[in-house]
């Protein structure tokens, strides 16, 4: 006999080889006909996979947050089988869940477009409503290639043969059609639901290689009912109105051009807007300690071999060669540069910790498919930090890294944050007992971190996410419409500063390798400079707005007042630009309220006349009029950065 325990401590025994049906039939009816899934010491399984051994059980409902992830798997399974059904011929090849949905990639002569959906979602639910059992069978690898090849399915051969040795070839059933899959699946099809849509059609190359056949993808989502589709279809919605690269347009500040990919052309507002963002965080990291540096962009192989980057992160780097044979890259991090500054000049246990900060430019390798925007670039600004710090030092200097970032997203306006500890990935370096050290040490902050804040913060631990080089905190910021986005870390490090000789003396005069704390708070500049003009839909906080205030004129007659106006909005410290065209004042508004201008002063002759301004605010249909140096004080006072703010 064999012990089955169940959430509750509860425990039974039964026959080797039962079934997880047949275990929740045992308990209730009800239990069986509402579960579609089990987890088996921790992983998910089919509800009809016997249990050969003492284990730990849990019966998964739709309901339950895991099951999520099944209903999009089946989903998809859903999809190969109409589209084979609808149009004869077409190939299926991978079908994986992603982030809100899954895709199926198809071979066809003929792309799918958006005008198909609707047919293919027709038939879909009628798969659904068969509510045909999944049932999994094991086949022997060569009767598997054979029978796919007999059906014209080339790419499940040449996915079977990359499949191990050692692993089972399983295929799945809906009814008669079938496919090849690791599974788990839900009982049947009929647990889909109908909260699914098909989202868009794009092209694919197998195995993403532009050597390789081109494929035809339909994306779509699926969720455990029709409000949580809703939603999500809302946020969608929601989310191209607030595309940062249309705001760009509107509000003229960037662009990008294919001769160079991934790089931004900073247009005057929108450099004026990433430049008030390296001005605050300037002030904000200076004031805690840190004294700002600049190392070279380019450094040999050498340095990148020995801190380990070449081993491990060589296909995200630039190359280039110089005549005279040597090699050289891009930094895609400003780590190895930074422990050379803090290497020149003998250091002392006295000089811990050392802070040293850079705005540097980095250069990372990524998929020309996967850029997107200011969010996925190649080139781009860090706000980078590296503490250097005695192994007594790392919980006090973590907590103030922490602190200081969880103030900043206060400043930009994020409230619900979430705290991740990344643990070792596959590839890394180092020994497992500094892995554990490192590891252990984080998780103990991160302790701290839920402490401190209350309830404020949540935590939880990404396994396997770490760099090759340490553990880290990762900090999640959620946006006005309630997407997460990844942008600070705080990094243990354990490995490099050795690997690259840095050494401090202590009090004993023994030399002692330092941890260094790698540290970024927005992480990407450019990047958070999209979440923030999607965050606030292009409405920025007047501090951060490149233009705080356009001057107006309804008439020609106030042109020189207007000029006047600009002058004193400019010397009170007001980023401030006029429209003095001939355009009607309506159109005028219009036109820069598009282009997400917080404040217009409107000025005419009987402005003019009397020293004042007509303010109108974005968003607003009303204005108030107010004599031009009370209209500039109060605005000077609403343009003052946070930290400003908290230092008078």
């Amino acid at each position: 006999m064999i012990s089955v325990t169940f959430p509750d401590g509860a425990s039974r025994q039964f026959a080797p080889g039962i079934s997880g049906l047949d275990i929740a039939k045992s308990i209730s009816p009800s239990l069986a006909n509402r579960s579609i899934a089990m987890s088996v010491d921790g992983v998910l399984t089919d509800l009809a996979d016997p249990i050969l051994r003492d284990a730990k059980i849990e019966f998964l409902t739709r309901e339950d947050p895991r099951a999520l992830e099944l209903i999009r798997h089946d989903c998809a399974h859903v999809l190969a089988e109409a589209v084979q059904a609808l149009y004869p011929g077409t190939q299926v090849t991978i079908g994986p869940v992603i982030e809100n949905g899954f895709y199926y990639d198809f071979f066809r002569n003929e792309p799918f477009t958006p005008e198909d959906f609707a047919g293919i979602e027709g038939k879909m639910r009628e798969i659904i409503a068969r509510d045909r059992p999944f049932t999994k069978e094991v086949w022997s690898r060569e009767e598997a290639k054979r029978i796919f090849r007999d059906k014209g399915e080339a790419f499940k051969v040449e996915l079977i043969d990359a499949i191990p040795p050692d692993q089972e070839i399983k295929i799945y059933r809906q009814g008669d059609w079938f496919d090849l899959c690791r599974g788990p699946h839900m009982t049947s099809t009929g647990k889909v639901g109908n909260a699914f849509k098909l989202m868009k059609a794009a092209g694919a190359y197998w195995r993403g290689d532009s050597r390789n056949p081109m494929l035809s993808r339909i994306y779509g989502t699926a969720w455990v009912n029709g409000k949580d589709l809703e939603a999500y279809l809302k946020q969608i919605e929601e989310a191209e109105r607030r595309d940062h690269r249309r705001l760009a347009r509107d509000m003229d500040l960037f662009h990008f051009q294919e001769e160079a990919p991934g790089a931004v052309f900073w247009h005057p507002k929108g450099w004026t807007l990433f430049q008030t963002l390296i001005g605050y965080m300037r002030r904000r990291q200076t004031a805690a300690g840190y004294l700002e540096v600049n190392a070279p962009q380019i450094l040999d192989r050498a340095l990148w071999e020995q801190s380990g980057h070449w081993q491990n992160y060589h296909a995200n780097m630039f190359i280039t060669q110089t005549e005279d044979d040597r090699i050289f890259a891009l930094k895609p991090m400003n780590c190895p540069g930074h422990v050379q500054i803090f290497k020149h000049g003998l250091k002392s246990y006295r000089d811990l910790p050392a802070k040293i900060a850079e705005f540097g430019a980095v250069h990372r390798y990524e998929p020309s498919g996967a850029l997107h925007g200011l969010m996925r670039v190649r080139a781009f600004t860090q706000d980078d930090a590296h503490v250097f710090v005695t192994e007594q030092q790392i919980r006090a200097e973590s907590i103030k890294v922490n602190d200081l970032i969880l103030s900043i997203y206060e400043d930009f306006g994020f409230h619900d944050i979430v705290v991740k500890l990344a643990t070792r990935p596959d590839r890394r370096v180092g020994s497992e007992e500094l892995w554990d050290n490192a590891e252990a040490a984080l998780a103990s902050i991160l302790d701290q971190v839920r402490q401190r804040a209350g309830g404020r913060v949540k935590t939880a631990v990404n396994p396997g996410e770490g760099t090759f080089y340490g553990p880290k905190l990762e900090y999640v910021l959620r946006d006005a419409i309630g997407r997460d986005w990844q942008c600070g870390t705080l990094q243990l490090d354990f490995n490099m500063p050795g690997r690259l000789g840095a050494f401090y003396i202590d009090e004993h005069s023994n030399k002692v390798t330092p941890v260094m704390l790698h540290r970024a708070m927005l992480g990407s500049l450019e990047r958070f400079t999209g979440i923030l003009l999607e965050h606030y839909a292009g409405n920025l906080p007047l501090w951060l707005s490149p233009v705080q205030v356009t001057v107006c004129t309804i008439t020609q007659e106030a042109d020189d007042y207007a000029r006047e106006v600009m002058a004193a909005a400019r010397a009170q410290g007001l980023r401030v630009v006029g429209d003095l065209s001939n355009e009607k004042i309506n159109y005028k508004v219009r036109e820069h309220s598009l282009a997400k201008v917080p404040v217009l002063f409107v000025v005419g002759k009987k402005e003019a006349a009397q020293r004042t301004v007509s303010i109108r605010r974005l968003g607003s249909p009303e204005q108030k009029a107010a004599a031009l140096e009370e209209a500039l004080a109060a605005l000077v006072e609403e343009v003052m950065p946070p930290d400003a703010r908290r230092a008078e």
